[in-house]
């Protein structure tokens, strides 16, 4: 089969609901992706950030299959020998107390939702039902209805009400706004230390640390949604690190795996978490021995391979360079690490072209919100393989 019959196919069968740019691909390997017809491309979107170690990672896939021979599912009825291991592993990487496995990113927003809610209810004393989550504009965090509900992107919202109430926006990067929007209500805010989906948007320095002093202050809740800026993409463990803050509960998820297996997780000290009680919540596939064994040997070969520093250093770089391409359609480039996204003005039209040119080089990225291309490679990319890329990014953008 060629490339037009398996496009074929998706279009006969399948629902609408992406765009993807027209290539098939069939095989992966570190930072390198190959299509049906044997045409090699860098990848440079890392599955919005999933595959922070590289494709196939060799050790996250032997463990992969070695647990996958010996138990993958067990559900939370009993217990299993991966799990305990992984709360320690994953507690300790991110400073947490608790952790709360799920699958999806999705899963560990609503799971938050619910753990906050609570904890307004039982340990802050607000009113049953008035519970209030301040949240900003520009945000993603997922699909589902309560999750689309306080979007402010129109077309993940168009044709989906009535939605969940009980969500205050604000706008992003603007922490006296924050402060002014709390009221008794308030149980907490959730936000992206960097807006991905978004534009890759980085908000003004100090803005997390003027969060979390603000979030003391009146006793709310901070939630940092880290499931594409967490586990090294911007250089450090999470995004809130290079603030020097810890939020009150942290998501992660995408690379939590390595792109193998779906894993997600609720990381929060014991107040917020503690609120649960057997039968409050819960996941058949979440926490299970398969998802667990991945998760440990993701999060351990981050650590040990030295991911996070090559994000840091290189993405340095890759940025640098980015902003030293002299292009008449180029309005900004900015992000941290590895997460980059090359704004361009509005005269240069649509992103998608030029994604679409580069994918004729054999570099793979997307367009987010139109007019932004974004760049994340996975963090196991070599200066040599940035500077090929370059390259190629250059000739497209002049």
């Amino acid at each position: 089969m060629k490339t037009q019959d398996y496009i074929a196919l998706e279009e006969e069968f399948g629902a609408k609901n992406y765009h993807p740019l027209d290539v098939v691909l069939t095989k992966g390997q570190g930072i390198w992706v190959w299509d049906v017809e044997g045409k090699k491309y860098m990848d440079c979107l890392s599955s919005y950030s999933a595959i922070n170690q590289g494709h196939c990672h060799p050790k996250i896939i032997q463990t992969l299959i070695e647990q996958a021979k010996r138990l993958t599912l067990t559900s939370r009825a009993f217990r299993n020998d991966q799990l305990g291991l992984f709360y320690k592993e994953i507690c300790e990487m991110t400073h947490s107390h608790m952790a709360l496995p799920m699958n999806s990113g999705a899963e560990a927003v609503e799971s938050c939702i619910k753990a906050v809610r609570k904890w307004g209810y039982r340990k802050k004393g607000i009113p049953d039902g008035k519970a209030e989550i301040i949240v900003c504009e520009n945000n993603f965090h997922g699909r589902t209805i309560a999750i689309v509900g306080f979007s402010t992107e129109a077309q993940y919202k168009d044709g989906y009400a009535p939605f969940t109430s009980g969500f205050k926006v604000i706008p992003f990067g603007d922490a006296d706004a924050f402060e002014a929007a709390i009221t008794p209500n308030t149980v907490a805010i959730l936000v992206e230390p960097i807006q991905g989906e978004g534009g890759i948007i980085v908000p003004p320095e100090g803005y997390l640390r003027r969060v979390r002093e603000i979030c003391n202050k009146r006793n709310v809740v901070m939630i940092t949604d880290e499931i594409q800026t967490g586990l090294g993409r911007t250089g450090r463990m999470l995004a809130e690190e290079h603030e020097g803050v810890e939020a009150d509960l942290t998501l992660v998820g995408k690379a939590l795996s390595g792109g193998v297996y779906p894993v997600s997780a609720v990381l929060s000290n014991k107040e917020v978490l503690g609120v649960f009680q057997p039968g409050d919540h819960g996941s058949t596939y979440g926490g299970n021995p398969l998802a667990c064994a991945v998760a440990r040997t993701a999060l351990k070969v981050l650590v040990e391979e030295g991911m996070l520093e090559n994000s840091a250093k290189l993405g340095s770089y890759f940025m640098e360079e980015l902003k030293k391409i002299k292009s008449p359609i180029v309005k900004e480039v900015r992000g941290k690490g590895l997460m980059i996204g090359v704004e361009l003005h509005k005269e240069a039209g649509d992103a998608r072209k030029y994604c679409l040119q580069l994918k004729d080089k054999g570099l793979l990225c997307k367009e987010t919100h139109e007019r932004v291309i974004r760049f994340a490679p996975p963090l196991v990319i070599k200066k040599e393989e940035i500077d090929w890329a370059l390259e190629r990014i250059a000739q497209v953008l002049k």
